[in-house]
């Protein structure tokens, strides 16, 4: 039975891989979470929270945009069983500390941008409105447009081959310099256009990359999904689990590596060697192997084409010193 049925029909955002994510947390497959605890760590309209609610769990849920958390604060008000937290992955184990919980039973993340974030064209996440270039989560801190206008150019172009593997960065940072001020999202996707000489009607607009790129930028996303592992590998109970759902291949990459290096799997040294087992004791078991939308919800929900679902199941290993953890 799917668990849509939780999620009212006026709700804001279709959360994505909704029955795999709740069967990865629930190894039992009984949908019955009456005792447990588990985190959510990307709230955004409360799609899992909500799923999670309605199968009996006590959910700590996080969001850094206060947007969310106020919504939250109204959906929710019926529900003893939610704590919410207006703070960051980084956050989460501070958080969880300060309202008494030392360990948990589950924890989901939704990484990157909510599909609400993107429909709002004031929060300038997306450029199919014009709006401020702002970008930010949190709605605090150094905007996109202060990086756009403010960064050397050497720094722009690095922000965007590193997050966005944008071959013509270079290109694209030299015409941002050149068109500072820019206060718009609209202004920012036309000066990417015309870098890379991008023609109306084509099939992917160049701008894509680059507001992909800024916006992990502006928000140190992959940072904070670092952080976040981590934490959780603190948390977890034995046998509880841990499901991460990504929606572009720096995300993925660094779920799928951080997986690989917990469950005691060693890289090869060279090509002619297989891969082996390390010394070091597995931290998680029963790794998944990447989980897609099926063609039902894609034809519902087409924004989760592009999802990656990634579980574990914690051991009863001690977790692994934070220096002793290799970054992907």
């Amino acid at each position: 039975m799917s668990l849509l049925a939780a999620i009212p029909h006026d709700a804001p955002h279709i959360p994505v891989l909704l029955d795999e994510v709740i069967g990865a947390l629930d190894p039992a497959g009984l949908l019955d979470f009456s005792g447990k605890v588990i985190v959510d760590a990307t709230l955004g309209a409360g799609g899992y929270t909500r799923a999670l609610l309605a199968a009996g769990a006590t959910v700590h849920a996080f969001d850094r945009d206060p947007d969310a958390i106020a919504a939250a604060r109204e959906w929710g008000a019926g529900y003893d069983r939610l704590i919410l937290h207006p703070r960051r992955f980084s956050e989460v184990g501070d958080a969880l500390a300060e309202a008494g919980v030392s360990a948990i039973d589950g924890l989901v993340a939704d990484i990157g941008v909510s599909s609400m974030q993107l429909d709002q064209q004031g929060r300038g996440f997306a450029f199919s409105s014009d709006g401020p270039l702002d970008m930010r989560m949190s709605q605090e801190g150094p905007s996109a447009a202060d990086f756009c206008n403010e960064a050397a150019e050497e720094d722009i172009a690095n922000v965007l081959y590193n997050y966005a593997e944008e071959r013509q960065s270079r290109r694209i940072a030299r015409a941002i310099v050149a068109a500072r001020p820019l206060e718009t999202t609209g202004q920012l996707a036309n000066v990417v256009r015309r870098a890379l000489g991008y023609k109306q009607g084509a099939p992917k607009d160049p701008a894509t990359r680059s507001f992909q790129a800024i916006r992990i930028h502006v928000n140190d996303e992959l940072g904070e999904l670092e952080a976040l592992l981590a934490t959780a590998e603190s948390l977890l109970g034995p046998g509880g689990r841990l499901a991460i759902v990504s929606f572009h291949s720096l995300e993925d990459r660094i779920v799928k590596q951080f997986f690989k290096d917990a469950s005691g799997v060693a890289s090869a040294t060279s090509r002619y060697m297989p891969v082996a087992a390390s010394a070091a004791p597995a931290v998680y078991s029963h790794i998944s192997k990447a989980i897609r939308a099926g063609e039902v919800e894609l034809n519902r929900n087409p924004r989760a084409r592009s999802a990656t679902l990634r579980f574990a199941t914690r051991t009863d290993v001690s977790a692994r010193p934070a220096g002793s953890r290799r970054r992907p």
